[in-house]
């Protein structure tokens, strides 16, 4: 059955281009909305449910409650162990997956058309009665809790959490979602239980579906996935405002290569300039080989085998970070480096030949987004959450195409700022 799945989506492949731009707006019996691809010449149905709020919601003092009960959404429902779950998951060729983040918890489901009453019933059990038995809680806790000891010894993760501290404090965005070894040893069934009630809620759904399903059985699919939900969730965090000087901070650690994170604040999604921002970070640090990151600090001076930046708008602040790794005794040259670009994009903006290269590389790439139903699915859900209509997909490359050199320049000197420009390094820096 697995096998049909994958070929059911590599031949899927093959309507993405007319299909992807066909997007039906529904709205079930019930009043919940969704966005739909259809495609009746496969049957095979990709559903994707997301939910507002994520791991920044856990209550104070009840760390990391969000993600072991996401976490444990799918070891045991109803009258099912985890065990007799996957099983009945298995013997209909459904597969669900459940994952979180600060700012939404991602629920995934793929099911063949001719079960698709079944594999509706599982997702719902899951959703709406997980058992929470001990001994899975016991089981997965202890994932958890190695994980995070794994984490406090790996220099990316300890850059990651100091970087989010030094910044957002007290804030959730201020700590691993994952929780510490203390608080997670402390939750209990009734944290989990109280997460999974003001977490998973009707006012906060949002839904995508591609594949073989009508618009009026997606609406009948969402009233009997969706209705029994609590109607409410606990309430969003406050909104942060980013503030930085430029310098660094560093932590001390025992590695023969430094881990660097940088950044300030960045641009919040709605922004009227935010795609001139995208297209002016594929030149400066997000275009890969091409980008001047990596020819200033990999190419011409071999002090890295990668540096990147990247925007990165979150429900409640703007960020816009970059990361880059070097031996110890260069690492101080590559933070000069980065420094270096930061303020001349600043200052100069970019030439016409790398505006039109990220252009080209922006527009040709967008298409193989749309590689199957489960691609589609999540693409459109992520359009939901950040208010975009279903015109983008034709209107996106256009919109890209418009940007122009002085729209680049503008946004570089407002965008960019080197004064603010700050490192967070993990490792025995030499010269910082």
């Amino acid at each position: 059955m697995k096998r049909l799945i994958l070929a059911m989506g590599l031949m899927f492949t093959a309507a993405i281009a007319q299909a992807s731009t066909d997007i039906q707006e529904v709205e079930s019996p019930g009043g919940f909305k969704a966005w739909l691809v259809e495609e009746p010449s496969i049957p095979f149905v990709a559903l994707e449910l997301r939910f507002k709020g994520g791991a920044s919601l856990d209550a104070a003092g009840k760390r990391g409650a969000a993600n072991l009960m996401v976490a444990l959404l799918e070891e045991g429902a109803a009258d099912m162990d985890a065990h007799a779950f996957a099983q009945a998951g298995e013997s209909i060729a459904a597969q669900f997956s459940y994952d979180i983040g600060d700012d939404a918890v991602r629920i995934s489901a793929k099911f063949l058309t001719e079960t698709r009453d079944e594999a509706v019933d599982l997702l719902k059990q899951s959703l709406l009665t997980p058992r929470f038995d001990q001994d899975a809680i016991d089981r997965v806790r202890r994932q958890v809790i190695a994980g995070i000891q794994s984490d406090i010894k790996d220099p990316d993760s300890i850059a990651n959490v100091s970087w989010d501290k030094m910044v957002f404090g007290d804030h959730p965005y201020g700590s691993d979602y994952n929780g510490t070894e203390d608080s997670v040893a402390a939750l209990t069934r009734d944290d989990l239980m109280a997460a999974h009630q003001s977490i998973l809620t009707r006012d906060r759904v949002y839904v995508a579906a591609a594949g073989d399903i009508s618009a009026d059985e997606l609406g009948a699919l969402m009233d009997t996935l969706l209705s029994d939900l609590p109607a409410t969730g606990a309430p969003q965090p406050a909104d942060v405002e980013v503030q930085t000087k430029a310098g660094v901070t560093v932590i001390p650690f025992d590695t023969p290569q430094s881990v660097a994170i940088f950044g300030h604040k960045g641009m919040k999604r709605h922004d009227p300039d935010f795609f001139t921002a995208y297209v002016l970070n594929v030149i400066l640090g997000g275009g890969g080989f091409e980008a001047r990151l990596m020819q200033e600090v990999r190419e011409k001076r071999g002090l890295t085998y990668g540096v990147y930046s990247y925007l990165v708008p979150k429900e409640h602040a703007e960020l816009y970070l970059g990361r880059v790794a070097s031996a110890n005794d260069r690492i101080a040259e590559a933070v000069s480096v980065i420094s270096d670009e930061w303020a001349k994009m600043a200052a100069n903006g970019v030439t016409e030949e790398e505006l039109a290269r990220a252009k080209t590389y922006l527009t040709g790439s967008y298409p193989l987004r749309f590689d199957g139903n489960g691609p589609i699915a999540r693409i459109l859900v992520g359009m939901q959450m950040e208010g975009l209509t279903p015109d983008y997909i034709t209107t996106r490359n256009d919109q890209i195409e418009a940007v122009t050199l002085d729209d680049v320049k503008r946004v570089a000197a407002e965008l960019l700022h080197p004064d603010a420009l700050h490192f967070v390094v993990v490792g025995q820096p030499e010269g910082l």
